[in-house]
């Protein structure tokens, strides 16, 4: 046991747990399977919380000649959906010894400004959002490595990609409104250059594109609640065959058709079905509660610090799409006859 006082060393912990050094360091660093057995690694985890051991970060940086920082790179810090991602990565990079530092465009929603002009050299990787993109290209071409979110992967500048299945939460949303027997459709595109945004445009297009009857008209809206119940409301009033459902890219464009339908004394989901994607706790906080698309931001900023450590590793990282989930409440019905 350490002496009173005293800040508790590795080697402490490996004398509490009666092991190597090396086993406290490969366990401890989270590099122990294959080398140790799960028993053993429990048994040093446990002597390091009795202790109260913590690792000395600096002196294993120094060592390692790595900071141990990653910068995630967002286009907002006020929209609830990166706060969700942000948990998530931090909390794996928390468990790898890392930090993660947040890069938020200014603006709120587009592109940020340079963040790289002093920062590259002290870090070790970046995820980010291609909402953001176009402050990622000063390290285009550089040996940073980058992960990157909602991003093509054909076209990624990044050495991954971690993707949501947004084509597939497209797909849920439009069988469900055809089910309900909805063909006249108006989609409320965020009005926002960004690869998310054109698969959501490119997918729905191609779903009521095969189905007989089926019209869809787009309008183009600022990414506010504000913004979304103006371009609603032009859409809408301008409509000589009215839509009766309305497919929005994210759930402030929801919530603004709400108010443009209430201002035009259109009833939801009577006289208009409307979607959101995102479930952020504001689908569930309007009236009536809103059908949306859940996507896991957490598990998204999981997946991407995961990414991000396998690159650093020299591993491939995991591939696939995280799934999505339409969740059913009470903004669409059936339209009348």
């Amino acid at each position: 046991m350490p002496r009173a006082g005293t800040r508790p060393t590795s080697r402490d912990v490996a004398r509490a747990a009666g092991v190597s050094q090396a086993a406290v360091s490969l366990v401890l660093g989270d590099k122990w399977r294959g080398r140790v057995s799960e028993a053993t690694a429990e048994r040093v985890r446990e002597a390091a919380r009795t202790l109260g051991y913590r690792p000395n970060l600096a002196a294993r940086n120094l060592r390692l000649g790595r900071t141990r920082t990653v910068l995630l790179v967002v286009p907002a810090l006020t929209t609830e959906f990166f706060a969700g991602v942000y948990t998530g990565a931090a909390r794996v990079a928390s468990r790898h010894g890392f930090g993660v530092v947040l890069y938020p465009s200014p603006e709120g929603i587009g592109p940020a400004r340079d963040p790289f002009a002093s920062a590259q050299a002290a870090l070790d990787g970046v995820i980010a959002s291609s909402m953001a993109a176009e402050a990622l290209t000063a390290i285009r071409g550089e040996a940073l490595p980058l992960v990157m979110l909602d991003s093509d992967p054909a076209g990624s500048v990044g050495a991954a990609t971690v993707n949501l299945d947004i084509a597939d939460g497209v797909r849920q949303v439009t069988e469900h409104l055809l089910a309900l027997g909805h063909r006249r459709f108006l989609h409320l595109a965020a009005d926002v250059a960004s690869w998310t945004f054109e698969v959501r445009a490119r997918e729905l297009a191609a779903r009521l594109g095969d189905v007989p009857g089926a019209s869809l008209r787009t309008a183009r809206a600022p990414f506010s609640i504000k913004g979304a119940q103006a371009a609603a409301e032009t859409a809408l009033s301008a409509a000589a065959d009215r839509p009766t459902a309305v497919v929005c890219d994210d759930d402030h464009l929801a919530a603004g058709t709400y108010k443009a339908a209430r201002r035009l004394g259109l009833r939801v989901p009577e006289d208009l079905s409307v979607t959101g994607l995102d479930d952020l706790a504001l689908a569930s906080a309007i009236d009536p509660e809103l059908t949306t698309v859940r996507l896991d931001a957490e598990l998204f900023g999981e997946r991407g610090m995961e990414a991000l450590l396998a690159v650093l590793e020299g591993r491939a990282p995991a591939s696939g799409d995280i799934p999505v989930e339409l969740v059913l409440r009470a903004s669409t019905a059936p339209p009348h006859p």
